[in-house]
């Protein structure tokens, strides 16, 4: 073992758990580079240490169970066979999924597995690194789950709030501000859309003008973020690249947009892949009535809803069983 992988030699404490969140991905107008965190629902990931060697899946429980336990095909478990590999940690873990995120709901499932993961990994190291150097560990889980390296779900379910992930082959998104008062409500109709089949069905190409028009649209709303713009950010909350072709898998789509729009949305859009669908509202009175009517557009079309709302501000991963003081000298 090196000196500096020496320095992040694991410490005494052998199980850790930790929540992350779900999370909003692409918000609209950011395809695979922005995502930001949802309140109040997500996976819960323990990891135990063992004297036995590899990474194990040891349970999956929850409102999923029927996922790999292969760690190859595991977010989780791929997460932390590459922070081991990339770490040079001498030990083995076994790992214990409780899902709280449901399957193909467009609310970054598997990234939040995989974050929690890294994440509880991280609190047993002597000297635990920043928390976004666990990034490109985490976007390896996301890789065994839809077979490609969108990091949009996985910056947001680590680091919390709206994240920008960095330009090709630089792995260190970057935290965007928004203004405290700003809402978001996500509205999950029971529909299940796989990421890798909607990823399929995206356009193979674009016109010119639709790509400018879209680069103009994602500045803007940066922009407007970081100067705290309300009308910038809701001139520019849209999407015209993915949002009409995945449209046509969520019955009720157009409805329940034209719906929160006319509750005062300052957007509205896909969430991910879908079929979930999200709105940034101004105030919670506005996001619960928002809400409330997008919620009716999908039981007309009868399906079950969960609603969600949620700060856009919301935090990351968080560990729910803290080392215990000097575990780690």
């Amino acid at each position: 073992m090196t000196e500096a992988k020496k320095s992040l030699a694991l410490g005494n404490t052998r199980q850790v758990s930790v929540f992350a969140p779900a999370s909003v991905g692409n918000v609209g107008v950011g395809f695979d580079v922005l995502g930001h965190a949802l309140q109040g629902v997500g996976d819960t990931v323990t990891v135990e240490r063992s004297d036995e060697p590899g990474v194990r899946v040891a349970s999956i429980t929850g409102i999923v169970t029927a996922l790999p336990s292969d760690p190859a095909k595991n977010t989780a478990a791929a997460a932390v066979m590459a922070m081991v590999e990339g770490l040079g940690l001498e030990a083995g873990f076994d790992i214990h999924i409780h899902k709280g995120i449901p399957l193909g709901s467009g609310l970054g499932g598997s990234a939040a597995s995989a974050a929690a993961a890294v994440f509880a990994i991280n609190q047993m190291l002597k000297i635990p690194v920043q928390l976004i150097d666990l990034y490109p560990y985490a976007l390896q889980g996301e890789m065994a789950a839809s077979g490609s390296e969108h990091g949009d779900n996985v910056a947001a379910s680590l680091l919390g709030g709206l994240t920008l992930v960095g330009a090709a082959g630089y792995r260190r998104p970057v935290q965007i501000p928004v203004p405290n008062r700003l809402r978001c409500v996500v509205v999950h109709p029971a529909i299940e859309i796989e990421t890798r089949d909607s990823r399929e069905a995206l356009p193979k190409t674009f016109k010119r003008q639709t790509v400018v028009d879209q680069m103009a649209n994602l500045s803007a709303f940066i922009a407007g973020c970081f100067q705290r713009d309300i009308d910038l950010i809701g001139a520019s909350l849209k999407d015209l690249l993915v949002e009409r072709g995945r449209a046509k898998t969520i019955p009720g789509f157009a409805k329940a947009k034209k719906a929160a729009l006319e509750a005062g949305a300052l957007g509205c859009s896909i969430s991910g892949s879908g079929p979930s669908v999200f709105a940034w509202f101004q105030s919670e009175s506005a996001a619960a009535t928002g809400g409330e009517a997008m919620a009716r557009v999908f039981a007309d079309e009868g399906f079950e809803t969960q609603t969600i709302s949620s700060p856009v501000g919301s935090p990351g991963a968080r560990a729910l069983t803290l080392p215990p003081p000097g575990s780690g000298s």
